[in-house]
């Protein structure tokens, strides 16, 4: 090979070496990935985390909530939010009141002892036959002088004495009688007697006995049926028989004892008003003796001595 073919081969071949340099760059370039693409993926990044942290406030806020709370969802996989929260249980600030209990029913005072209520009688036994009495009252005519005085109701008194009754010959049949007094409008006193469950009997009286030189005490005067049976079976009164005196005390008087029969019994006080009773084993022609002590013991009122009293049956 002569020089000049050399030079011809080095120059061909220099030009193919050129070419394929070319070649292998354009190559290049066509495979080569595209640019990262930086600032989307740094955007993309951003959104995730605040997605990230809007669901962990979600979760917190959730948490929170009362039991029985509807769970908190956005609006595209929970529904409405406000629907959502709408729908928990509402409470109220202000406290359920307390009801009030409701009033007892009103009814009479019940005695100062238990020992005013004699021989198995009851309050509730008393209290219904007080209550039959005045039915019974209201259910008489007006007399020809006009209506008589209203009674008024149970509430309105004190029950002071209930006891047997022992019936005579002028108003046969046991039974039990009732006793009882109000001050207002004006003092009132009731004896009432109950046979078989209905009323038989009343005697009222209307106004304070104002008697001319009365003393301390006072006995009822119309308080005698209590303690005697029938004039018309005097020295035949049925036996045993239980008895029973009432009256007036003045504040002064601190204790009060009752005679009849050969024995004394010590009188409760009630309110102003004095209640003996006892059992009577013996055929009497003299009233119960009734004294009166003050505080100290001095005796203030003696019967014996009482113009008013009538000390014989």
């Amino acid at each position: 090979m002569n020089d000049e073919q050399k030079q011809q081969g080095t120059g061909a071949g220099g030009d193919f070496e050129e070419q394929l340099r070319e070649l292998l760059a354009e190559g290049a370039n066509t495979i080569r990935p595209a640019p990262v693409p930086y600032p989307a993926i740094r955007r993309r990044g951003t959104t995730e985390r605040r997605r990230v942290a809007a669901a962990g406030a979600a979760l917190v806020a959730l948490a929170t909530l009362p039991v029985g709370a509807y769970a908190l969802a956005d609006g595209g996989v929970g529904g409405n939010t406000a629907a959502s929260v709408g729908a928990m249980p509402r409470t109220s600030a202000t406290p359920t009141p307390t009801p009030t209990p409701s009033a007892s029913p009103s009814g009479p005072a019940r005695p100062a002892t238990e020992d005013q209520l004699l021989d198995g009688i009851t309050f509730g036994q008393a209290v219904d036959g007080l209550e039959k009495c005045l039915a019974y009252d209201r259910s008489l005519p007006h007399s020809p002088s006009g209506p008589r005085p209203d009674l008024g109701a149970a509430e309105e008194y004190r029950i002071i004495l209930a006891m047997n009754s022992t019936g005579d010959s002028n108003a046969p049949g046991d039974g039990m009688y009732v006793v009882a007094v109000k001050e207002r409008p004006q003092q009132t006193r009731l004896i009432c007697n109950v046979k078989d469950g209905e009323a038989s009997g009343l005697n009222t009286s209307v106004g304070a006995d104002d008697l001319p030189d009365a003393g301390p005490v006072a006995a009822d005067s119309n308080g005698g049926k209590l303690h005697r049976q029938s004039v018309l079976d005097r020295g035949n009164w049925k036996l045993p028989f239980r008895w029973g005196v009432i009256g007036t005390v003045e504040p002064s008087v601190a204790r009060v004892t009752v005679s009849y029969g050969g024995a004394t019994s010590q009188a409760a006080l009630d309110h102003g008003w004095f209640v003996a009773s006892g059992v009577l084993d013996q055929q009497v022609t003299v009233a119960p003796r009734i004294k009166g002590y003050d505080a100290d013991g001095k005796l203030v009122y003696d019967s014996d001595e009482d113009k008013n009293y009538e000390k014989r049956l």
